[in-house]
């Protein structure tokens, strides 16, 4: 085979065809390459695994909104159990701390439906700075509130911004990141959540014992959020964009420094495959209106399929319980004893950390769904474990925790033990994967598709979140978590049937597996045809050298 890229367009057809339900797809292909273009699939830029310091400088600002993500999620467990008398009852009720978690949920859910839609008018970049503004405004406004109506509206006006942020951030990455390593860069992203959530544990146990500290802990959210709000000014926007805007020069800049390592004929096959996409959308943007693309993801079969993948896994995220231990795991663990619940959390935040950091590492190697699949079963054990301990802990208390009781010391640690061994496994594939929801829809309604999966995450998170103390009343502790893992049990079996892998696979080419099916079996087949290309194609320049 020749290393030239025109050469390996027989081939690529051929491959390509191969699959099921190639036709519309192939179709579009052919028009592309009638026109002189060619497929992302034949340009294989020199050096396109390495990044550079542009890239990782980029990724690194962006990131900045996952870390305001985890800090402000996270932060919120510490402060409710210092705040005390400082908002008016001498106490929070269950009630009014529900209400005050669950603004945030809400705020997220509101902005995170209207962040993609919206980035696809103004651009990705100035939609993040947006959210800078709002989690400045947020921040200051619950450290100075005096009042749990003014902490609910601070609470939710951060939510807001977290909404934005979520949708945006990784969806941004995605576009100005390398094709293979596109997992990594946005799995940094959700490291930098897990690191704010460290940072939010950090900070509530430095102020647990400060009084009025509850105000340090939610305020110093908005120093980095001035600080990505400056960064932004220099950072370029998405290629993706640029290219809809008409600016082939600009566009062509950033791509010439994602991949600094490509020559600049690759550097130029790279932009005619992404300006070939895009006029696509744009043809498709012009030709409908927002409602019409809006009812295309639902009515057309690839974004449907796209949609209930990336809605799926955004549920099962959150369904899972896990954001539980985020708002409320001080709580729990001072009423299981522990002398220190704060401290108890910090472990828990970065037992989370550490494994994100190995799905960074590993994410585009083993792949998005080989590792949904292998990590999902290790949450139900580890729910299960924690149900079978809160069953034999409270047996003297009726089933329920009651605060003050004295509890075995051995069914507390084992309780401990069991949410490690839950969060490691949930950092490891679910935390992770489901944010990859971008690379799931075509450009015409990515920011449509975004959107709506990230409204189901925070719709799901608001669910659990409202009703988490409440069902711990109901049914025990041992019941909520044993259904929080027969919840799991759902989400890994809709994993196994309906989540292909998209690692490796170009924001393009994912369309491709969509068309008769989710493509479990057809996403495998592309991925080996190309990586059998790409060897072709290095074994050929070897040789000739």
């Amino acid at each position: 085979m020749s290393t030239g890229s025109m050469d390996c367009l027989p081939d690529l057809r051929s491959s390509e065809k191969d699959l099921k339900g190639y036709d519309e797809v192939a179709e579009d292909i052919s028009k592309i390459n009638a026109a002189g273009e060619i497929s992302e699939l034949a340009v294989v830029a020199e050096g396109e695994e390495r990044t550079t310091w542009f890239v990782w400088l980029l990724v690194c600002c962006t990131s900045i909104s996952g870390l305001l993500f985890g800090y402000d999620t996270g932060v919120i467990s510490g402060a409710l159990v210092t705040i005390g008398s400082d908002l008016g009852p001498a106490s929070l009720s269950s009630g009014q701390k529900e209400l005050i978690t669950s603004a945030t949920t809400l705020g997220a859910l509101i902005g995170g439906l209207i962040a993609g839609m919206l980035s696809d008018y103004l651009g990705r970049r100035p939609v993040l700075a947006m959210a800078d503004v709002i989690f400045i405004g947020g921040a200051i406004g619950q450290a100075v509130c005096h009042s749990v109506w003014g902490m609910i509206g601070g609470r939710f006006t951060i939510g807001f911004g977290v909404g934005v942020a979520s949708c945006i951030a990784p969806l941004y990455i995605q576009e100005l990141s390398p094709t293979r390593l596109r997992g990594r860069m946005v799995a940094l992203n959700v490291a930098l959540i897990t690191l704010g959530q460290v940072i939010a544990y950090g900070i509530d146990a430095a102020f647990e014992n400060t009084h009025g500290g509850w105000r340090w802990m939610v305020g110093l959210g908005a120093v980095p959020s001035g600080l990505q709000f400056f960064f932004l000014f220099y950072l370029p926007e998405s290629p993706r964009i640029l290219l809809r805007r008409g600016q082939y020069d600009e566009a062509r800049s950033v791509v010439s420094k994602i991949y600094a390592h490509a020559t600049p004929a690759q550097v130029e096959l790279k932009v005619k495959v992404l300006s070939a996409a895009v006029k696509q959308s744009i043809e498709i943007t012009n030709s409908t209106t927002l409602w019409q693309r809006c009812r295309s993801i639902l009515v057309k079969p690839i974004n449907r399929r796209a949609l209930i993948i990336g809605c799926g896994l955004q549920a099962f995220q959150q369904l899972c319980g896990f954001n539980t231990l985020m708002y409320y795991s001080a709580t729990l663990f001072k009423e299981i004893g522990f002398n220190q619940p704060t401290a108890v959390g910090l472990i828990i935040s970065g037992t989370n950390f550490l494994f994100t950091l190995f799905a960074l590492k590993y994410i585009d190697i083993i792949g998005r769904r080989r590792i949904m699949v292998w990590s999902s079963p290790g949450m139900i054990v580890g729910l299960t474990l924690a149900s079978i301990a809160f069953h034999y802990m409270t047996m003297k208390t009726g089933g329920n925790l009651v605060d003050g009781a004295d509890y075995s010391r051995t069914w507390s640690a084992i309780v401990l033990l069991a949410m490690i061994f839950y969060v490691a496994s949930y950092a490891t594939g679910l935390g992770n994967v489901p944010w990859q929801q971008g690379e799931l829809f075509g450009l015409e309604v990515r920011g449509i598709g975004t959107s709506l999966a990230t409204m189901t995450n925070w719709g799901a998170n608001l669910l659990i979140n409202s009703t988490y103390l409440s069902l711990m009343n109901k049914i025990t502790p041992a019941g909520a978590f044993g259904f929080y893992a027969g919840l799991c049990l759902l989400g890994w079996l809709f994993c196994i049937f309906c989540y292909p892998e998209t690692a490796g696979l170009s924001l393009e080419e994912v369309q491709i597996i969509f068309q008769h099916g989710f493509g479990v079996r057809d996403s495998q087949r592309l991925r080996h045809e190309k990586r059998a290309l790409i060897k072709d194609k290095i074994q050929d320049k070897a040789e000739k050298a």
